[in-house]
């Protein structure tokens, strides 16, 4: 017995070492614990005879007080199991069959040795009565048994068990068997009953990834991983297995195949070139404040619409006259939309201009300016200056004394001084035409020296 002891402790250990897969579906399972034989079943001649007395341990059973059978059984499907059973006990309680309706007695036999080896084939009805920690059971079997040195015989075998699993894969498992004997003679073997009461452990479940989830269930089995995804990990726990997840390390909706969005903008946060500020799509996730259509980052004016031309600013119109200097070609002077922005020359200013020219007065017979004819340029320099982007033309007029050639080139000559004049003073000389018309549109008659003063002049016209 000191042996079986042994041997008990060592399964213990086996078991112990097993059941670190912690896997419901290990195929393989062990027992061990204590057994008793009863030998009423072949003394009695009546079937209630049989079993009344079946729980009566105290005066039928033959226990012996260590560690007496051990079970190895392997799982081959269907809620079938096949295992062998080994048992060990000492016959001292013999139950004799009764003469007449005498009662029945119980002898010792001599302390005789019992072994006994079983093939079993159980059915479990667990998954029957959907429960997980409830266990009953049907086996049948058959086997050989030894009493003594003079009793052996092979039996046909059958019964009941129930095991109560504490945890997926330690029970407490009882079952009772009973044997019927080959042999007529009760002396050779008698059919007997035997209970067993130990101590089952579940093992040689393969688990690689040690994720609790065996391997022929295990969806990832070199990968630790959860059991609602089949075994499979999800490393930032956003409800997306690591296989289908784009960026497995970083939490994110499902939406985004697992990617995070941090600004909530619709673009994940590996394609979002501004990952923390809402933006939109077509500037890679980058906001335009003012959709303009011009992303912050090269808005000069992220607050106020603007054309991108312009650095998403708006153009200025400096002058205020509604005409953007863009387009103003007259950008620092108010004018008018129909004008591109220049004031008009009205009727007034032409008239205002002539006035002055009437008075511009020349050395006799030459293209020279007398002293206070300069005050006189000056005021149509100014007032050209209010108009840029007016042009004029500046005639020359004679009288008729003279030649008509010469009073043709001295009207020509005379409107050119004048025209360099203001050119020199700053007004631009694509603005400026100068003409001589010499002696040929008077505006009075040259019988007189009045009207002959009235017809040598100076007149400004503006070009349209």
């Amino acid at each position: 017995m000191k042996h079986l002891n042994k041997l008990f402790v060592a399964l213990v250990m086996l078991a112990g070492f097993s059941s670190q897969a912690q896997d419901s579906n290990n195929p393989w399972a062990i027992s061990f614990g204590v057994n008793a034989v009863d030998t009423r079943v072949s003394a009695a001649s009546k079937l209630e005879d049989q079993f009344s007395q079946y729980f009566n341990a105290k005066d039928n059973w033959n226990i012996l007080p260590s560690v007496s059978y051990l079970n190895v059984s392997k799982y081959v499907g269907s809620n079938f199991s096949f295992g062998i059973t080994g048992s060990v006990n000492r016959i001292t309680r013999f139950v004799e069959p009764r003469i007449g309706e005498g009662p029945y007695t119980v002898t010792n036999p001599g302390d005789k040795i019992y072994y006994a080896a079983d093939a079993v084939i159980n059915y479990s009805l667990m998954s029957l009565i959907k429960s997980k920690t409830i266990d009953p059971s049907l086996h049948i079997g058959g086997g050989y048994t030894w009493i003594g040195d003079d009793m052996n015989a092979g039996t046909v075998n059958g019964g009941l068990g129930l095991t109560y699993w504490f945890t997926e894969m330690v029970g407490l498992s009882v079952r009772s068997t009973y044997k019927h004997s080959f042999e007529d003679v009760r002396a050779d073997m008698p059919s007997h009953m035997q209970h067993f009461a130990g101590i089952t452990f579940k093992f040689g479940g393969k688990d690689t990834d040690g994720d609790g989830i065996y391997d022929k269930d295990d969806a990832c089995p070199e990968v630790a991983g959860l059991k609602q995804f089949n075994g499979c990990p999800d490393t930032d726990a956003d409800g997306i297995t690591d296989a289908s997840d784009a960026c497995p390390d970083v939490a994110g909706p499902v939406e985004f195949n697992g990617c995070p969005d941090t600004d909530g903008d619709g673009i994940v946060d590996k394609d979002d070139a501004c990952p923390e500020v809402k933006g939109l799509k077509e500037f890679a996730g980058c906001p335009d404040t003012d959709g303009d259509g011009t992303q912050d980052k090269n808005d000069k004016c992220i607050d106020v619409a603007g054309p991108k031309e312009n650095g998403g600013c708006p153009w200025p119109d400096r002058d205020g006259d509604k005409v953007l200097d863009k387009d103003d070609k007259c950008p620092d002077v108010a004018g008018t939309v129909a004008n591109n922005g220049c004031p008009e020359v009205s009727d007034e200013v032409i008239k205002r201009l002539n006035d002055y020219a009437k008075t511009i007065l020349f050395d006799s017979g030459k293209a020279t300016f007398k002293q206070q004819t300069i005050a006189v340029l000056g005021a149509m320099v100014g007032i050209l200056k209010e108009y840029p982007n007016s042009r004029f033309s500046i005639e020359g007029h004679t009288d008729s004394d003279g030649k008509d050639a010469a009073n043709q080139k001295l009207s020509e000559d005379r409107a050119g001084a004048v025209r360099s004049y203001l050119i020199e003073s700053g007004i631009a000389a694509d603005r400026l035409t100068s003409i001589g018309f010499g002696e040929t549109k008077p505006i009075d008659t040259n019988k007189t020296k009045a009207g002959k003063a009235n017809n040598r002049r100076t007149e400004v016209k503006l070009i349209k």
